[in-house]
């Protein structure tokens, strides 16, 4: 019997997340370098609560810097603001959020799904249509599984299903486990901003790892389809 050959999967890209913003101007000044740094897909961009008008003014300041690099700019949550920031969609947080926010969102802007506590979950979310769905980020008590019960899931739903799959790597460390397992894109953050390296230093770091863990696990499927 003939070996199945698999399509040679791409090479996972970059998903950022930004800290809390509250003022923009450090990040207009640095995401320009941080994006030509490496290959970032999109930002995610975490306001610090306050007014609708503050926030869309917020927004609109660094739209520029994201979009004109190619990056999608995508808003934690606040999905009433999405359209009269400019913003390319937003990442939504649990199934509830999803129902909410999917009707505002769809077709035109992108909508994704994080806070899948079970398969049955993400499964719900993708036929729902959600643009991606997200593995392993902290629950509202800073709770999250473990990086092998996070890579087993990711790696189920890049086997089955068709959206893609985004892993949240709380370290460098958990880049190469989640890009290894199957992760479409890699969400990375807070230890991005506090590396003593630099962000864009952090960023080159983690796309080398992207890399790495890619070229590792196409070896070891072409080794097994012979």
């Amino acid at each position: 019997m003939a070996t199945k050959h698999v399509p040679p999967r791409p090479v996972p890209r970059l998903y950022l997340a930004t800290p809390d913003v509250d003022d923009p101007s450090p990040l207009m000044a640095s995401l320009p370098g941080l994006l030509a740094a490496a290959d970032v897909a999109a930002v995610l961009l975490r306001l610090k609560p306050t007014d609708q008008r503050t926030m869309i003014s917020r927004v609109k300041a660094l739209a520029p810097a994201i979009q004109d690099r190619g990056a999608a700019l995508l808003l934690d949550g606040h999905v009433e603001l999405v359209a009269r920031a400019g913003a390319d969609g937003a990442h939504l947080t649990g199934i509830e959020a999803m129902e909410d926010g999917l009707p505002t969102l769809k077709p035109d802007r992108i909508a994704g799904v994080g806070g899948l506590r079970t398969r049955h979950d993400s499964m719900a979310a993708g036929e729902a249509g959600a643009d991606y769905v997200l593995f392993g980020e902290p629950d509202a008590l800073k709770q999250r599984p473990s990086v092998e019960a996070i890579a087993e899931r990711l790696q189920w739903w890049a086997e089955l299903f068709e959206p893609p799959c985004v892993g949240f790597a709380a370290s460098r460390e958990e880049i190469g486990e989640f890009s290894g397992a199957g992760a479409d894109f890699i969400l990375v953050g807070d230890f991005i901003w506090n590396d003593p390296r630099g962000a864009a230093a952090a960023l080159m770091d983690a796309e080398q790892i992207i890399r790495q863990a890619h070229a590792a696990t196409s070896g070891k499927v072409k080794a097994e389809q012979g």
